[in-house]
């Protein structure tokens, strides 16, 4: 049984079926345990995540109402659902026991990439990187982002799907694979016109590749965009890149990695 929480709230069953509560007071309650897994989590914060902090009169009831609703979905499905979420005072505990949740497998995998970077072991590192991205389906809690605890939760662990980005880009580059990289960089950078450190890998792949009118494109790109919408310039490391390569910077080339870090500031 898989869980999943990096894109809309999923449930997938053994046999690779869908089995996701349809009622959002349970993929809200779902979530919220799973996120929070192995610990326990009040009654009072279950409460305030699932009614935005403006729970009825009647919340307590009504959350014990949606636990045993829950409860009964996942026993449906062939779990021990007392089990799963069992009772501990002051309120609910997510054990997840042989069951798979996919945030779970990504602590698993930024961690063993970090472990792996610092052995040297850059090409299996980006590997597992990719690995990591790919368990993305959309944005984290994308079906609960219209409430406000789900979207600060989203936030947080769509940052960790930035990281995990970056991390690769920079490994591809230092290992000479900027041509591999430069169409999912344009797609990234379509989608997050003022993330500069993306721009700052694009501009890099595109040099590298002979493409030293279309790097400086990128960065004219981004500046109009930093300039127009947040009335700023880019950061100085983007900017002395910017430099860099109309100047044909030795130190941007293929052979160097200092180059790449903390690229766009």
């Amino acid at each position: 049984m898989k869980f999943r929480v990096l894109g809309p709230v999923e449930i997938e069953t053994v046999e690779g079926c869908r089995a996701t509560p349809r009622a959002l007071k349970l993929r809200s309650l779902l979530a919220y345990l799973c996120v929070y897994r192995g610990e326990t989590v009040s009654s009072s914060r279950l409460t305030e995540a699932i009614w935005s902090g403006a729970p009825p009169r009647t919340a307590s009831t009504a959350l014990h109402v949606y636990v045993s609703k829950l409860r009964k979905h996942l026993d449906g499905l062939g779990l021990d659902a007392s089990s799963v979420i069992a009772t501990q005072p002051p309120g609910y505990r997510l054990n997840l026991g042989e069951c798979v949740l996919d945030v779970s497998e990504l602590d698993v995998l930024l961690t063993t990439a970090a472990e792996l970077r610092q052995r040297g072991c850059q090409e299996k590192a980006s590997q597992i990187l990719g690995r990591a991205i790919s368990l993305w389906r959309g944005r984290a809690l994308e079906d609960l982002r219209d409430l406000p605890v789900f979207e600060s939760i989203g936030r947080q662990l769509d940052e960790r799907l930035s990281f995990a980005q970056e991390q690769r880009f920079e490994i591809e580059l230092k290992l000479g694979n900027h041509q591999k990289i430069v169409g999912e960089l344009y797609s990234l950078v379509d989608d997050r016109p003022t993330w500069e450190n993306l721009h700052g890998y694009l501009m890099l792949a595109l040099y590298r590749g002979g493409r030293t009118a279309e790097a400086l494109s990128v960065f004219d790109r981004i500046r109009r965009n930093l300039v127009v919408e947040l009335g700023i310039e880019p950061a100085p490391r983007l900017q002395r890149l910017h430099h860099a390569v109309l100047t044909h910077d030795p130190s941007l080339g293929a052979h160097n990695a200092d180059v790449l870090v903390g690229v766009g500031g």
